[in-house]
Parts: structure tokens; C-alpha cells; sequence
């Protein structure tokens, strides 16, 4: 479908009445918010949601797949890009954070990092372009940094941006859904550190936890494109896999009472009464939604927890493997029964299901829940697929590019013959004596690493992924500051400080090898280094000139 065609689409849906329409939330879901205003009423909407039945990041693939692709199609509905890209295939795409992990510090310990509230398929060479920038209206008078018809980026228009010289402007038919999405950002994890490089658009705080500029961006675009058809159905979706839902798709009116026109006012309509009071009712796990363990090696363990939340339950919660559907031997749950008040709890109540396949090919089973007080039961789909344990060969890691004061990117390459779900970059920072590392996950060929001017000088290597299995570590590649951005050189030059050496990178030989002490004394001249030299030096601080690189680098020696 063009982006044309969207359009209209959008534009039927909403002439239909459609998109105004409240998602199908099961009954007392939103009880608890009626009364509530401004930070209250914003607390109480993170109670109802910010526990919920988390995925795998493997797996995000294949519930994509029912999220976001076209109704009765198979092409991928990507928010940031026009490329026609078809499922089950996830070549060229990106599991994308719209709300940037970086933010947060990116630590996969967190359920932001595989809330689906959040995460979006993203064509690769948009998301790179989009990266962690701010949401933001972009300056049409200035140059534009990359453009697809979808995905704009740019300088700001004034006002904007909180200090970033670049924001992400969707498409008009997409500003709403961003909105609606940091709003259950801010909202659900509103209790996480916010990391102080990337405050552009928020504050540290439990409330407002949006700073103005960003409360007046994101009502414009809340305001001008209403929850559309394609929100309610991803919502309803999202809701069957990780049991929540986002509260600003099933009641928009929520933004206002927070944030907007309405603050101050205590807010009605979260569907007090809806429930008679005191009836027992069940909101999780959702009938005929599925548990899905993706790709799991063979006789490995993949365990899930599944979430069971509810009001006014008495009784005993029943929870069995019907034992002649699918392949029940495959599964088991941790418990059979528990006591059902526990399901009341804010943060509900969870079992751990657990996936263990001893034979190859794909698996299902199914759980039958009972609840006493209420009439019938659930039923909920497992699914999972056995494959053999991956062989995985070394990566290796070539040269970075696009190189600037903050950003490079790395690269690297694999073996064609390995299937890979993902890579893992080991990049470490060098700042003064400390040896600072993290890991980052890949989903192609190369990364974009920001905070480069953070560091004396780094290193990055990278491993493979597929089915939690690593291939062995790759190559290191070192990326130094003097080494890449001297201008009075003829020959790119490095240099690392190792224990009592220092070790050059260099494609090039240099010759009449110059060290300098911090007094600028020449303390030592080598003939002539190649690349992978070590030169033993003892501990301190030194400067290095070559005839090929006349601009000095500074190095430390431990």
C-alpha cells in the first residue's frame, strides 16, 4: 500500500467514526482510575499496566507478525519507512525502541526493553538515520539530514528539540501513535533513571515526567490524529501476548486529565460500575491468547511467566496442561493451582510456564484456567519450535566509519553459511586509567555507537546470536581520537597503552617513531613501527609523533 493509500485509508476510517472508538478493555480494567487526578490518577494508570507477561527479545519477530502487518496481508506495517517488506521474513528491518533505550541506559534487565507497547519493525537505514533523537516538528528552512517520505529528520523548528541539534519527525498519519506511545512510556516507567545526556524531552520525575516544550508537542500530535483503527487492533493484539494494554489508546481522554485541558479535574469513565462491586472477575491472562517461546534449542529450557491480575477473586485459581492436546509433554506449568487472592494484588500474581523440547519440530499445547466464582474457563495456546543446537563461527570486526567527534559506526562481517537472530558488539571505553564496557545488540552488519567523545580512545569486537547460543568473540578494533581526526597526517595512526607497551595500529609503517613525555621531552625514537607493534615502555603518559602522522597522540601506559 502507498503512502497515499494509507491516507485515504486513514482518512475512510476516520470519516467512519472508527478511530475515536475505545478498545475493548474487559470490564473493572480501568475502575481504579475514577477520582483520580494529575499525578494521582497518572500513578494509578502505571498500576494497572506496568506488570505484564514479558516476551523474549529473540521472539520479537514472530509476534510482529500479528502486531504489525497490513489486515489480510502479510507486508509489514513500518512506521518508518515505505519499502515494501513482506513477513515472515525480517531481512532489512530493525526491532526498534520508538522510545530510545539509550534513554534509559539500554539495560535489557528492564520489561521496557521488550514491551511491545514500545517496540516497532523499523526499515534499517530509517531507524540508523532516526536514532536516539527526540521526537520533533523539523525545520523546513534548514537542510534536512534524511528524508523517505515517512521518516524526516533534521535541526528543529525554534522551541523545540531540548538542546538536541536533531529531532524525528514522523508522518502526520503516524504523530498521534508516537504520542500515544510516550505516553505510556513516561507513564509506566516513570520510576527508571532517565540517563542526563538525554533529557530532551523528559524531566526526573515520578510527574509530569514530560518537560513543557514536550507536553505541548505531543497533545499537538495527540489532538490532530485520533486513535486510529490500526492502534485499537495492534492494542487488542499487544494485549493477547503480554497482557496489558496502553491506556491512552482505550481512553485518549487520559492525555488531557494528565498532562492537558482537563488537568485538575478528577477524571471519569474508566468504566466504574461496569463490574457490579464485589463480583469476582479475572482481567489476565486473556482467553485464546498464546504464549509463544519462538525457536528453542533441542533439550534447552525457555521459561515464561505468565501473569494472572484480577478484582474481588476468592477461591482456588486451577492451571493444568490439557494432557491430549498438541504435545503436552513439551510444557509444563510450575504450579496447578494457587490460591486465587493472590491475583488481586497490584502487581498480580505470576507462574512460570516452562517450554522443553526433546524433539525436533514445532510444539504445541494448551492451559485450561478455572477460577471459582466465575462461570466456564480459558483457555490459553503454547507454541514453541525445536531446532538443533546452532554452530556458529567467529565474526570479524572491520574497520569503523563515518567517523565524527561523538558517533563512528561500526562493522563488521559474518559467515554467510551461519543463520543469525542477532549480534552482540562489546564495546569498551577508555577514560583515563578506567576500562568502561557494555553490550550492545545489532540487528545488521553495523552499528551506529554515540558518546564516542566520552572516551580517551575505544575498542569494539562482537559475537553472534542464535537461539542464546554466542559464537566466539571476534577480532578488536580499535578506534582512537588522534589516530582518525588529526588533519596533518598522510598516514591514519593509533596507538593503545598496554601494560609496561604500547601497541600501534597503523595500515601503513611509520617511520622515526617519536615519544614525547608530558614535559615534551624526547624520551625515545624507534626506526620505524607496522601495524599489531608493541614497543615496551614503562608506566606514565606519553605523546607519539611519526613522520607520516606529525600530530601528536596521547597514550597511557599502566
Amino acid at each position: 500500500m502507498t503512502h497515499t493509500l494509507r491516507i485515504l485509508t486513514a482518512t475512510l476510517l476516520l470519516s467512519m467514526g472508527i478511530s475515536v472508538a475505545h478498545g475493548a478493555a474487559p470490564a473493572g480494567y480501568y475502575n481504579s482510575l475514577d477520582g483520580k487526578s494529575e499525578a494521582e490518577l497518572k500513578a494509578a494508570v502505571r498500576n494497572i499496566v506496568y506488570k505484564f507477561t514479558t516476551v523474549s527479545y529473540q521472539s520479537l519477530p514472530q509476534y510482529f507478525q500479528k502486531t504489525d502487518v497490513y489486515p489480510s496481508s502479510k507486508r509489514w506495517w513500518d512506521m518508518y519507512s515505505d519499502i515494501p517488506l513482506y513477513a515472515p521474513s525480517f531481512a532489512g528491518l530493525h526491532r526498534e525502541h520508538s522510545f530510545p533505550k539509550s534513554w534509559w541506559g539500554g539495560l535489557e534487565t528492564t520489561t521496557a526493553y521488550v514491551d511491545l507497547n514500545h517496540l516497532y519493525p523499523a526499515e534499517g537505514q530509517a531507524n540508523m538515520a532516526k536514532s536516539n533523537f527526540p521526537l520533533g516538528e523539523v525545520d523546513r528552512n534548514s537542510s534536512i539530514k534524511f528524508q523517505n517520505g515517512i521518516t524526516t529528520v533534521g535541526y528543529p523548528v525554534a522551541g523545540q528539540g531540548g538542546g538536541c541539534a536533531s529531532v524525528f519527525e514522523p508522518a502526520d498519519e503516524y504523530k498521534g501513535d508516537f504520542a500515544r506511545t510516550y505516553f505510556y512510556m513516561v507513564t509506566t516507567y516513570s520510576n527508571l533513571t532517565w540517563a542526563t545526556k538525554y533529557m530532551y524531552m523528559l524531566q526526573q520525575n515520578a510527574y509530569p515526567t514530560l518537560n513543557q516544550w514536550s507536553v505541548n508537542l505531543l497533545l499537538k500530535w495527540h489532538r490532530n490524529d485520533p486513535v486510529s483503527q490500526k492502534e485499537l487492533d495492534r492494542n487488542e493484539q499487544v494485549y493477547k501476548i503480554q497482557n496489558n494494554r496502553n491506556p491512552f489508546i482505550d481512553h485518549p481522554e487520559l492525555a488531557e486529565y494528565i498532562w492537558g485541558n482537563k488537568r485538575g479535574e478528577a477524571f471519569k469513565g474508566g468504566g466504574g460500575g461496569t463490574t457490579p462491586t464485589g463480583d469476582p472477575d479475572l482481567f489476565t491472562p486473556v482467553q485464546d491468547m498464546t504464549l509463544d517461546f519462538g525457536q528453542t534449542a533441542i533439550n534447552n529450557t525457555s521459561v515464561s511467566k505468565l501473569l494472572f491480575k484480577g478484582e474481588n477473586l476468592k477461591g482456588t485459581i486451577g492451571v493444568k496442561i490439557r494432557p491430549t492436546v498438541g504435545n503436552p509433554d513439551m510444557f509444563s506449568v510450575a504450579v496447578n493451582n494457587f490460591d486465587a487472592s493472590l491475583a488481586n494484588a497490584q502487581d498480580g500474581y505470576e507462574i512460570n510456564v516452562t517450554y522443553k523440547p526433546t524433539a525436533l519440530g514445532e510444539h504445541t499445547a494448551r492451559i485450561l484456567i478455572t477460577v471459582d466464582g466465575i462461570a466456564g474457563s480459558r483457555g490459553i495456546e503454547l507454541r514453541g519450535e525445536c531446532l538443533a543446537v546452532p554452530t556458529l563461527d567467529a565474526c570479524t570486526a572491520t574497520q569503523p566509519s563515518d567517523i565524527t567527534d561523538s558517533t563512528y559506526v561500526a562493522n563488521w562481517t559474518y559467515p554467510e553459511a551461519n543463520v543469525v537472530d542477532y549480534w552482540v558488539v562489546t564495546r569498551t571505553k577508555y577514560v583515563g586509567s578506567q576500562a568502561i564496557t557494555e553490550e550492545l545488540p545489532a540487528e545488521e552488519t553495523k552499528l551506529l555507537i554515540e558518546g564516542f567523545n566520552e572516551s580517551d580512545y575505544e575498542s569494539y569486537s562482537l559475537q553472534s546470536v542464535r537461539l542464546g547460543y554466542r559464537s566466539p568473540k571476534s577480532n578488536t578494533i580499535t578506534v582512537n581520537h588522534a589516530g582518525i581526526t588529526g588533519v596533518e597526517y598522510t598516514a591514519p595512526l593509533a596507538v593503545v597503552g598496554l601494560e609496561g607497551a604500547v601497541r600501534f595500529y597503523c595500515p601503513n609503517p611509520h617511520t622515526d617513531v617519536m615519544f614525547f613525555d608530558v614535559t615534551g621531552r624526547l624520551i625515545k625514537i624507534v626506526d620505524m613501527v607496522e601495524h599489531n607493534t608493541d614497543v615496551a615502555m614503562p608506566q606514565g603518559i606519553y605523546f607519539i609523533r611519526t613522520n607520516e602522522h606529525p600530530t601528536s597522540v596521547k597514550v597511557i601506559v599502566r
